[in-house]
């Protein structure tokens, strides 16, 4: 069977017995190894026997006291955030535990960058097992921005962090044949190249065409299902559409802040105008395998999932909308 996304580093976490991931030492010393952490040389000295001891012994206590110990500011505030983040996932018995339990809370005092990463690493585990790669390139939208690339015919999206360094506006590589010559060329996943997903899935360099009626909005759905089950144990079946026509918004969860706010104009009863309507991305419908599951107000009515691009054409997608906002009675983690 075919690994990917190595760098989440899963296998260094163990699984409980209903599939969940409990953290380890090797998982936390990782975090501690991190070049964000490793003391210069100019480094105080609680700074470095902070770090030594906690590789060390990863799971020690660390009070207040030490961490206000550290001269350096900016080094401080590094370990103020990794060891909340450690504690998070010390408080409960798997990750998946400990991230329900953060965006449940709504507190917003993780920074992206460590939501991000335990979002892959529990993706990853959700995941486990497929063997498409379009559905797990799709899932990179979980906790990886995307943009949104000029195509006359397409909606194809760009992983951020590889073509918004490289050039405003990248050249897919199917276009390159027409002459069109740049310093970024994003090779588009195909059927004729997507074996190469499994080399390449850490690089995040491959783009997804989500157009609607075609394979990137179907792989996206999927993913969505198998990050429903996993976290919440609700079977749901979610299906692509191309356009909202006269459906009942009974519900509806935005899959981004800009989704949101666009979702809340429909639900009002007023209609989107023409710069909004083209940001929409992609609309899904959900339903429940079991009607009992829903809250009572929404019973066996659909839930419709918006996806939009904000105004400078980037997609920052919130998984985490999918677990708080869909009508779920008696929320259970599955894991």
């Amino acid at each position: 069977m075919n690994d990917f996304w190595i760098a989440c580093g899963h296998h260094l976490l163990d699984r409980d017995e209903g599939g969940g991931l409990r953290v380890t030492d090797e998982f936390l010393k990782a975090y501690f190894a991190r070049p964000e952490l490793m003391p210069p040389d100019d480094a105080c000295p609680v700074e470095r026997r902070l770090h030594r001891e906690l590789l060390a012994d990863p799971r020690q206590p660390v009070s207040a006291g030490e961490i206000a110990g550290i001269v350096d500011a900016d080094a401080r505030e590094n370990w103020q955030f990794v060891l909340a983040f450690r504690d998070l996932l010390l408080r409960h018995p798997t990750l998946e535990a400990a991230y329900l339990a953060s965006v449940r809370s709504g507190a917003n005092d993780l920074p992206p960058l460590f939501v991000n990463q335990l979002v892959h690493v529990i993706l990853r585990n959700a995941l486990d097992g497929c063997d498409d790669p379009f559905v797990l390139r799709a899932a990179e939208l979980f906790f990886r921005t995307q943009r949104i690339l000029p195509h006359e015919h397409a909606l194809l999206l760009g992983d951020e962090e590889i073509v918004g360094g490289r050039s405003p506006t990248p050249v897919l590589s199917l276009m390159s044949m027409l002459g069109a010559t740049t310093d970024a060329v994003v090779e588009v996943l195909s059927e004729e190249n997507a074996e190469a997903y499994w080399q390449r899935s850490d690089q995040f360099d491959m783009a997804l065409d989500l157009t609607a009626g075609g394979r990137g909005p179907t792989a996206l759905a999927q993913a969505m299902t198998r990050w429903v089950s996993h976290l919440l144990g609700v079977d749901v079946a979610i299906e692509p559409l191309r356009a909202l026509h006269e459906e009942k918004l009974t519900w509806y969860v935005g899959l981004d802040a800009e989704a949101t706010r666009l979702g809340d104009i429909l639900w009002h009863g007023d209609e989107l105008g023409e710069r909004d309507t083209d940001r929409v991305l992609a609309l899904f419908r959900l339903t429940f395998a079991e009607s009992s599951r829903a809250l009572d107000d929404v019973g066996s009515e659909p839930v419709y999932l918006i996806l939009s691009m904000t105004a400078d054409q980037k997609l920052r997608m919130k998984p985490q909308n999918l677990l708080t906002g869909l009508p779920v009675k008696g929320l259970e983690m599955a894991t």
